[in-house]
């Protein structure tokens, strides 16, 4: 005799569609994941996909949202009165910790080239927003001369994300060694 399954509630089958397409959009890239995939994977029904998200694009759209609101979480979680080195060390952790936790979002924004010109103006956006969050940082450091504060951000912006993509093809390096080699370079703004 057949078990019923239980029925999960709107908001948990949302996020285990949300988990589900990170997942393969990370793993294969928007163009090459369907819809019938990502509802396969995460146990629903395409119905019942569609009643969460309209379409493949807004789904993947939904996921770009959610890393572009954990952006700013990085710094605010880190007292602004610790030592520079010590909050840039506690800064790296939490980043280095979402970064394992949500490796699907760095290769969604770094890595895949998919979806049309709106995914495209998402990413950049998000990429505008991360390199800001660096530069309010890089502001709270003396001796930075203001018109090097936003080229300095997208060094570091596009640096951390290519750190962040080799640390997620080489899970064996240690979390330390990633933290003292980001360390070494973001020293270049200490006060």
């Amino acid at each position: 005799m057949a078990t019923a399954q239980k029925r999960l509630p709107a908001a948990e089958r949302r996020e285990l569609i949300l988990e589900s397409a990170g997942r393969l959009f990370g793993e294969r890239g928007y163009t090459h994941t369907s819809l019938d995939e990502i509802a396969a994977t995460a146990g629903v029904t395409k119905p019942i996909l569609y009643r969460h998200f309209d379409s493949k694009k807004a789904l993947y759209l939904a996921l770009l949202e959610r890393h572009r609101d954990d952006l700013p979480r990085f710094f605010e979680r880190v007292p602004i009165d610790l030592p520079f080195e010590e909050r840039v060390e506690a800064i790296l952790e939490i980043w280095f910790d979402y970064v394992a936790e949500n490796g699907y979002a760095w290769r969604m924004l770094f890595r895949d080239a998919g979806g049309d010109e709106e995914i495209r103006a998402f990413r950049r956006v998000n990429f505008d927003r991360a390199r800001d969050v660096l530069a309010n940082f890089i502001r709270t450091q003396k001796g930075i001369p203001k018109r090097q504060v936003e080229p300095l951000a997208e060094f570091l912006r596009a640096g951390g994300a290519g750190l962040a993509l080799w640390s997620l093809d080489h899970p064996g390096i240690s979390r330390a060694r990633l933290v003292a080699t980001a360390k070494r370079v973001l020293g270049v703004i200490r006060a």
